[in-house]
C-alpha cells in the first residue's frame, strides 16, 4: 500500500493534468495494486458477511474514479487525492450498510492525513433512519451492544440537536444519543505503520469482522424499510 500512498502524497501537491499526464504509469501501478486489495478484501469479507455474500459487489462496483467533477465546483483541481473502497452488499450505490477504507495522505506537510476505517451507511434514506430509530426506540440495548462488540472502533457523533419527532417520550438517555444521530457510522484511524504491513486486506478484515453485528443489525433495519413496512 506504500506505492499507493506515495503516490497521492504526490498527487496532493502536483494536482494539475501535466503532472498527472506526467506520472500516469505511476498511477496505473498504484490503482493496480489497490485493485488487488479491494479484491481480496471483498472475498475476505464474504466468508463471514453473510449480507455481502449473497450480493457480492466487482471492484469496480466498490471503487471510484480519481477523477473529480468540477462542473459546479468552485474547488478546480482535477483530481481526487485519496482511493477508497466500500465495500458493500449489491455495489456502492446500494442502500445497505458496507465497509469502507479511505487512504488519503496528509494534503500539506505537518497536516494528519484521513486513513480511516468506516462501517456504515453513506446518506442512508430517510426511510432507513426511521426504521433504525424504530428498532432503536425499543431495543437501544442490543444496538449498544454491537457497538460494544466493535472493538477500537467509535460511534461518529454527528446528532440533530433534539430527538425526532415521533421519539419524545424514549426516556433512555443513551437511546435518545442514538435516536439524534443524522447517520450511523462506526471509524477507526489507521496508521502507517499498519497500512504498510504485511497482509493489509486481512488485517483490515479482522477489524471489520468486529462490526459484523453492527452491520447486520442496520441491514435487518435497511431490510425492514425496503420492505415498505415505513
Amino acid at each position: 500500500m506504500k506505492r499507493v500512498y506515495d503516490f497521492l502524497f504526490h498527487l496532493s501537491r502536483n494536482n494539475n493534468k501535466p503532472w498527472f499526464d506526467a506520472h500516469k504509469d505511476q498511477y496505473l501501478q498504484a490503482k493496480k495494486v489497490f485493485d488487488e486489495f479491494t479484491s481480496e478484501l471483498i472475498d475476505r469479507i464474504a466468508k463471514w458477511d453473510e449480507y455481502l455474500a449473497a450480493a457480492k459487489p466487482s471492484v469496480k462496483d466498490s471503487t471510484y474514479r480519481i477523477y473529480r467533477d468540477i462542473r459546479f465546483s468552485k474547488d478546480k483541481r482535477p483530481y481526487k487525492t485519496y482511493m477508497g473502497a466500500f465495500v458493500v452488499p449489491g455495489g456502492k450505490k446500494s442502500p445497505y450498510c458496507g465497509y469502507y477504507f479511505h487512504l488519503e495522505p496528509p494534503q500539506k506537510t505537518g497536516l494528519i492525513g484521513q486513513c480511516m476505517l468506516y462501517v456504515g451507511i453513506y446518506q442512508p434514506d430517510p426511510k432507513i433512519m426511521a426504521s433504525f430509530r424504530d428498532e432503536v426506540s425499543v431495543n437501544g440495548d442490543s444496538f449498544l451492544e454491537t457497538v460494544a462488540k466493535a472493538k477500537g472502533f467509535y460511534l461518529v457523533d454527528d446528532c440533530y440537536r433534539k430527538v425526532p419527532a415521533g421519539f419524545e417520550g424514549v426516556e433512555n438517555e443513551e437511546w435518545k444519543q442514538l435516536l439524534r444521530l443524522k447517520e450511523v457510522n462506526l471509524t477507526r484511524p489507521m496508521d502507517k505503520d499498519f497500512l504498510f504491513s504485511g497482509n493489509l486486506a486481512e488485517k483490515v478484515a479482522s477489524r471489520l469482522k468486529k462490526c459484523k453485528d453492527f452491520s447486520a443489525f442496520l441491514n435487518r433495519c435497511v431490510e425492514y424499510a425496503l420492505e415498505g413496512n415505513l
